[in-house]
């Protein structure tokens, strides 16, 4: 993938509406699970560990096989029972996948006509893969991006909330460049039939968002 591209995927201007999330840390500050800039530094680690497992191997399966993409949709679909985070997943991915058709045409315009054709739930993970996949990316790279967009959608919902300031926003991104190379080291390989959650309290926090008094997010 040229250079230009890899950008313009991981501007945050690029339309998917991960504005509108925030993987559950919403939540957890409200119920005290983050307070301070230690906990919200675990919790960016906790998430980022917790799409590497479940989701990134949905991403590297969609971009080797983008032809499978209905198939890994309903498997993702399966795999992922919590009802905030599924229908948050939903969101992002059919608004990647019309988005990427408007940006980029050709290969990924079909895919996304194939895609609506088979009335898929449009899940991101295995979305962004096989829209990857249309973009000659690397497997390596597109994971990369996948956590990096991961990371920065959470740490721009806790400036937005109250729960770090722009600059340590910034400060806590950079260290996570670590972080997400660990995570893509361990999950390299993992197999879609090996996706699992590996952060139930994650997935409970998720799960209560829809059960805050006030709440600026969707997730």
């Amino acid at each position: 993938m040229d250079t230009w591209t890899l950008l313009q995927l991981a501007d945050s201007a690029f339309p998917t509406g991960a504005f509108a999330h925030s993987a559950g840390l919403e939540a957890a500050v409200q119920l005290g699970r983050v307070s301070d800039a230690v906990g919200l530094a675990g919790f960016v680690e906790e998430v980022l560990w917790s799409a590497g497992r479940s989701a990134l191997p949905f991403v590297a399966a969609g971009l080797r096989a983008p032809e499978a993409l209905p198939a890994l949709d309903a498997r993702c679909d399966a795999a992922t029972p919590g009802h905030v985070a599924n229908r948050a997943s939903r969101a992002q991915g059919l608004a990647f996948l019309r988005v990427a058709a408007e940006a980029f045409g050709g290969a990924t315009e079909m895919l996304a006509l194939r895609a609506r054709q088979a009335g898929i739930a449009g899940h991101i993970a295995p979305s962004f893969g096989a829209v990857l996949g249309t973009l000659g990316t690397g497997e390596r790279e597109a994971c990369r991006l996948f956590l990096f967009g991961a990371a920065r959608g959470l740490i721009s919902a806790a400036v937005r909330i109250g729960a770090a300031g722009p600059l340590e926003g910034q400060r806590l991104l950079a260290r996570q460049r670590e972080v997400a190379e660990s995570v893509l080291v361990a999950t390299a390989g993992l197999a879609p039939e090996a996706a699992a959650s590996a952060a139930p309290l994650l997935d409970l926090l998720q799960a209560h968002q829809d059960r805050l008094y006030s709440r600026l997010f969707q997730s």
